[in-house]
């Protein structure tokens, strides 16, 4: 993954209603792939897929993922959509915010991010990635604006995540969560190990207030896009008003020196956070521990193998 890039897309995006909304994610994603030949790449469209429940403000918009679905595939790419949800199955979710019927339509397959491969990350520590995460040629991040209860905001850096296989994901908030965790850090080195490809944030409606699941609606209005999701990040929490050091992941790539997390360096071919800016996006105040509690990581561990078992 390109982490070099200071260039930042933003645009308003009042709505998800066409024909506003393919225009829209035309003029920024043939920036982003300016100089690649997309015809017969392997496309990853990597939404977020956290839940089935509240999964139409919780996760990326049903409308926004089949936009960009169409968008590469009248380019002659192969695309194919997959997640590793907290609960259930891409499918399942999918299907609940009614992407599933469009995907098929389109010939796009989901793809189930259980089968893992082994990667060091540069800190050394070891990374059970989703392989199909690592195949593609190019990996399309569709983040959502969310408030968050642990993370106090999360964007394009920790939709990637979800690029960790199945179990792996509560596991290492087990291992890596506590006080004296390195959860952040852990989070900003997945991008050392991903392919190349670029972000496209989901900010038309926000979640605010808290999250990741049982937010409130935010009409933010906005569209970002970067082959860099540290800067994305930058450009965002700018715009909705979030001191940056408020942000654990934005302290975690500014210390680990990644290029993005200075505004002053960040370069805005169409509009600037300053112009699109907002007032009123509440985040939680207090974050709570990225640990889970050992009896709800036991429960919820049973949870999804029998979900898993039930082919959900």
């Amino acid at each position: 993954m390109r982490l070099d890039s200071t260039i930042v897309f933003l645009a308003a995006q009042p709505s998800y209603e066409q024909p506003s909304l393919d225009t829209a994610v035309a003029g920024l994603l043939a920036p982003m792939v300016d100089g690649t030949t997309v015809r017969t790449l392997r496309v990853l469209l990597k939404p977020n897929l956290i839940t089935t429940r509240n999964g139409l403000l919780a996760c990326t918009d049903s409308r926004l993922l089949l936009a960009v679905a169409r968008w590469f595939m009248a380019r002659g790419a192969r695309v194919t959509v997959g997640d590793s949800p907290s609960f259930g199955s891409a499918r399942s979710v999918l299907e609940a915010i009614g992407a599933l019927s469009g995907l098929r339509q389109l010939g796009v397959p989901v793809v189930e991010f259980r089968r893992a491969r082994d990667l060091t990350l540069p800190c050394g520590q070891k990374a059970a990635m989703a392989v199909a995460s690592l195949e593609c040629d190019l990996l399309v991040n569709l983040p959502k604006v969310k408030a968050h209860s642990q993370m106090r905001v999360t964007l394009a850096v920790k939709n990637l995540f979800g690029c960790l296989s199945g179990f792996h994901k509560p596991w290492w908030h087990m291992v890596h969560g506590g006080e004296d965790g390195r959860f952040a850090e852990l989070l900003v080195d997945l991008l050392a190990v991903l392919p190349a490809g670029c972000t496209l944030v989901d900010g038309i409606v926000a979640m605010h207030r808290t999250g990741p699941v049982h937010g409130e609606p935010y009409p933010l209005g906005v569209l970002a896009g970067g082959v860099n999701p540290v800067a994305v990040d930058t450009a965002l929490l700018a715009l909705v008003g979030i001191d940056y050091l408020q942000s654990p992941l934005w302290c975690a790539a500014h210390r680990a020196g990644l290029a993005g997390t200075k505004m002053e360096e960040l370069v805005f071919p169409l509009a600037g956070p300053e112009t699109l800016a907002v007032q009123g996006f509440s985040v939680p105040e207090a974050l709570g521990p990225v640990r889970f509690n050992p009896f709800r990581f036991g429960k919820n561990s049973m949870k999804r193998a029998l979900l898993r078992a039930l082919g959900q």
